[in-house]
């Protein structure tokens, strides 16, 4: 039997928590965590991005977090917070659930960028 989109980011969404604009903005300052956009660059293009947020495009995140990789990156630590955002919320819930099976330990979901938009937190051109 298989998977549909909507029961894959069902399942993402229980393993991986949500956390508030204030929370994550919180961390994010204190520096206990990286905020991390999932979006394509098209849409970074459009809209910018959460002022120091790290941009991996969901489809390179494997290779940026892997040690063994040749495209790892050393700020993908399994220590550290990753906060996760996107468009809506869904693909960030799957990037989200990919890093939760790669070992990483605290890692939530923002949801979607508007989300912190709303909020009038802080946002950088990409």
């Amino acid at each position: 039997m298989s998977t549909t989109l909507q029961q894959m980011i069902a399942a993402a969404n229980a393993a991986v928590p949500r956390i508030s604009p204030e929370d994550a903005h919180e961390l994010q300052r204190s520096g206990d965590a990286l905020i991390l956009d999932v979006r394509d660059a098209a849409e970074l293009q459009n809209t910018g991005k959460v002022a120091g947020a790290v941009h991996v495009s969901r489809g390179l995140l494997e290779f940026k977090v892997d040690p063994s990789s040749p495209a790892y990156d050393a700020a993908f630590r399994k220590d550290r917070t990753l906060i996760l955002y996107c468009g809506t919320g869904g693909r960030s819930a799957l990037a989200g659930k990919t890093l939760r099976d790669l070992g990483f330990t605290s890692v939530y979901n923002l949801g979607g960028f508007a989300v912190w938009e709303a909020e009038g937190l802080p946002v950088e051109p990409a």
